[in-house]
C-alpha cells in the first residue's frame, strides 16, 4: 500500500481512539526502550517523539498479531515479517489489556468482517444491500463467503 508524507502527515492529525505515552522499542533497536506518544488512528498506530508533531512512524495494522509479553507490555508483529516485533510498555495492566483490545478491533480484518457482519444482517431484515447506494457491492472484499447469503439484484 502506498502512501505520500503529506497524507500519512494529516491523517496522523486527525481525532485519534486512543492516545497516550508509552515505552516503545521496534524490532530493530536492540533492548532500548524509548518513550513515544502513541496515537491509535483508525487501522494506523502512529509514534512520536514526545516534544514532536509530526509521526516518527506508523504502523498498518493488517495481518498483524497482538500478543501480551508480560503485565505491562505488548507486542505488535506482522504476519510476512517472522519474529520482528514492536514492543510497547504500558503504566498498567489495566492499560496494557486496553490497548491490546483497541488495537485488535482497529485491525482490517476486523473491521471487515463487521462490515461483512452488519451487511448480512441489514440485506436479511431489509432485503436491501446497503452498498449498492455505494457502487460497491460487488468489490470482492466485500463479499460475503458465509451466512446468508445475499441475493442478487434485478437487472
Amino acid at each position: 500500500m502506498r502512501f505520500n508524507e503529506k497524507e500519512m502527515i494529516s491523517l496522523s492529525r486527525q481525532p485519534s481512539e486512543k492516545t497516550a505515552e508509552l515505552g516503545m522499542r521496534g524490532p530493530k533497536k536492540g533492548d532500548v526502550v524509548k518513550k513515544r506518544l502513541v496515537k491509535l488512528v483508525v487501522n494506523f498506530l502512529f509514534y512520536f517523539r514526545t516534544d514532536e508533531e509530526e509521526p516518527q512512524g506508523a504502523l498498518l495494522l493488517e495481518q498483524c498479531r497482538v500478543e501480551r509479553e508480560d503485565r505491562q507490555v505488548f507486542s505488535v508483529a506482522f504476519l510476512d515479517e517472522g519474529e520482528r516485533k514492536y514492543l510497547f510498555e504500558c503504566d498498567s495492566e489495566e492499560q496494557c489489556l486496553e490497548w491490546m483490545e483497541s488495537i485488535i478491533q482497529a485491525s482490517y480484518e476486523v473491521m471487515r468482517k463487521n462490515l461483512i457482519f452488519y451487511r448480512t444482517e441489514i440485506h436479511r431484515l431489509t432485503g436491501k444491500d446497503p452498498l449498492e447506494q455505494y457502487g460497491i457491492e460487488d468489490e470482492t472484499r466485500f463479499q460475503v463467503t458465509s451466512g446468508l447469503p445475499l441475493i442478487p439484484k434485478d437487472n
